[in-house]
């Protein structure tokens, strides 16, 4: 008599529920951990709008752009000021956009210590980054998604930074705004080098969730 060799039909039926529990559980892990990341990426990007309108209307001004701010912000005596035009802008001065972190944190409006000299790169001595590593931006332009190929206008918006997958913004703008990567309060920017490829972060007006990129940001719109 020879002897059977292998699993049988039960051993092999308690193998495959093992690994269907195992995968289950790994995917409810997956499913916890992108919750878990957009859960703090709302609460980052709202503590800076908090932050902007709190500013705001503390000194009638906006943070970057206020030129009473050396000599009204507390420990800012040496702070690049700005033109009092109410636009937070790149160029025509110093960089008000990262004069902005500064003013912030600085007034007590942010956590963290930021400081900007007029012709500083901009990094994460200066500005904060996001969950994801990347550097944000508080600004006035149109590096925004209007539709599928357009820009928007120009208005103040927070720029979240790059790196965040599409599937984790889908699921920020469907929480906050209106679901739409190219439409309401939230959209998508390219702002830091993020994935502009054709049905790269998105597609037709919707963040891409059939095969989400990686490499994707966001601007809040104020």
């Amino acid at each position: 008599m020879r002897q059977q060799k292998g699993l049988t039909l039960i051993e092999t039926g308690l193998v495959l529920v093992i690994v269907g529990l195992l995968l289950g559980v790994m995917l409810k892990g997956q499913e916890l951990l992108n919750a878990a990341r957009m859960r703090s990426l709302i609460a980052f990007n709202d503590g800076i709008k908090v932050a902007y309108f709190g500013f705001r209307d503390r000194y009638r001004a906006l943070p970057g752009d206020y030129s009473g701010a050396s000599a009204n912000i507390p420990n800012c005596g040496s702070c690049e000021i700005g033109n009092d035009d109410g636009q937070i802008l790149l160029a025509g001065g110093p960089d008000e956009s990262t004069a902005a972190w500064e003013h912030l944190s600085k007034a007590g409006f942010i956590t963290g210590s930021y400081i900007y000299k007029a012709g500083d790169p901009v990094g994460p001595t200066n500005t904060p980054v996001n969950p994801y590593g990347s550097l944000i931006q508080l600004i006035y332009d149109n590096a925004y998604q209007e539709g599928i190929n357009t820009t928007g206008p120009t208005r103040h918006n927070l720029k979240t930074g790059n790196n965040i997958p599409s599937n984790i913004l889908a699921e920020v703008d469907r929480k906050i705004d209106d679901g739409k990567a190219t439409d309401g309060q939230v959209r998508f920017s390219p702002f830091g080098g993020a994935d502009t490829s054709t049905n790269g972060c998105f597609y037709a007006n919707g963040w891409n969730l059939n095969r989400p990129a990686t490499n994707c940001g966001a601007a809040y719109l104020f």
